[in-house]
């Protein structure tokens, strides 16, 4: 089945009961049991219910996967992934990953004893060179946030494998309409599922998809085990807006390029990073390895003075937290997203105070850009 099929159909069929072909919510802790040790395959909606497990195989279906785990949040699914890990274990991980992972490995997860090196991906000599007796993992962002820096997929699938490390990506901005990582090597694929598999800024959400069996049963105990697992409300959702990812990300991409371009063009603006563009330093890279470049743009205006004023002028473009909705949603990386990595940190990756990040949404682009020139003027 191509992409659009599986998104509307794959891990759904209709209701056997009613024949409704929308799945339905679930909405039961429990499941009566036939006789002791004999149920219908579900006993404790902490364990697994019927909403999401329709999600759970819709996303693992759409990354290539085999198994998918759905989860209260994205970084309930970042976190659930770190309990793979034990106490001594070396995680080296993207520089600009989101503010949130960086949040919990520094000031929740190292307190348990795991270590986390924060490395430039984008270099493979880098992430050799980081690597230590008692590095277990390699956790990318690619395209990172908020600085689009492109990670070779095939080059750390190639490095996990060779030192035997687990490899995981945090697929959120490519999506996997754009961009599938275990189709590279890579071990786990991870999403916020609030944001573009949604799509509509109306549920919280994270899933994790893998082909491995290993990885498959110990994910499922730690699910079972921690429960910070998805609601069967926010599951239906979230698979009502997957059956428009298709169609949405191409609206998202097609209307990001010509937001990107306008900007480079603005003299205004003195950076823009957005891998669609021929002057992204890894433009050869993303085409290699994504069908697509997204609906995600950050550009610098110079100093944090300007970025109030810009963020204070906006109209259409909504100031807000979050991201792959079909509205347009600005933000500043460096007071909002990202504010819990010490500036230093921030300033050496590239998040300045100048920074600013851009979901571009499904309006039409020129109400877009001209929301955009009146700020900027």
């Amino acid at each position: 089945m191509g992409f659009s099929t599986k998104a509307i159909h794959a891990g759904q069929e209709p209701d056997p009961t009613t024949g409704a072909i929308m799945t339905p919510v679930y909405l039961t802790s429990t499941y009566v049991q036939e006789e002791l040790g004999k149920h219908k395959g579900y006993e404790y909606t902490r364990v697994s219910n019927p909403t999401r497990t329709a999600l759970e195989a819709n996303v693992a279906a759409l990354e290539g996967g085999a198994y998918g785990f759905a989860f209260a949040s994205g970084m309930a699914a970042i976190t659930a992934i770190f309990h793979l890990l034990k106490n001594g274990d070396h995680v080296i991980v993207s520089r600009n990953v989101y503010g949130g992972t960086y949040r919990v490995a520094m000031q929740v997860l190292n307190s348990y004893g795991l270590k986390f090196e924060f490395v430039d991906t984008k270099d493979a000599q880098q992430i050799e060179r980081s690597l230590t007796p008692d590095t277990k993992m390699l956790f990318i962002e690619t395209p990172t946030n908020p600085t689009m820096e492109i990670t070779d997929l095939r080059a750390v699938a190639t490095i996990a494998r060779k030192n035997n490390l687990l490899s995981v990506v945090d697929n959120t901005f490519a999506t996997p309409y754009f961009q599938q990582p275990l189709r590279f090597g890579i071990d786990i694929v991870v999403h916020s599922a609030t944001k573009y598999l949604n799509g509509h800024s109306d549920m919280l959400g994270g899933v994790i998809v893998t082909n491995r069996d290993d990885i498959r049963d110990r994910l499922r105990f730690i699910q079972k085990s921690v429960g910070g697992v998805m609601s069967p409300f926010d599951a239906w959702l979230c698979l009502r807006g997957i059956k428009t990812l298709a169609v949405r990300m191409e609206r998202h991409a097609a209307n990001a390029m010509e937001v990107a371009r306008f900007l480079a063009a603005h003299p205004a603006v003195t950076l823009v990073n957005y891998p669609g563009l021929p002057t992204h330093p890894q433009h050869p890279l993303a085409k290699k390895q994504m069908s697509g470049f997204s609906g995600m743009i950050s550009f610098d205006v110079g100093s944090l003075a300007k970025a109030k004023r810009v963020l204070k002028r906006v109209k259409l473009c909504a100031l807000a937290e979050s991201l792959g909705g079909v509205e347009t949603l600005i933000s500043h990386p460096a007071t909002m997203t990202h504010a819990s990595i010490p500036r230093e940190e921030r300033i050496k990756n590239g998040i300045t105070d100048g920074l600013i990040r851009l979901s571009v949404g499904i309006e039409d682009a020129d109400d877009i850009i001209e929301d955009l020139k009146q700020a900027l003027r």
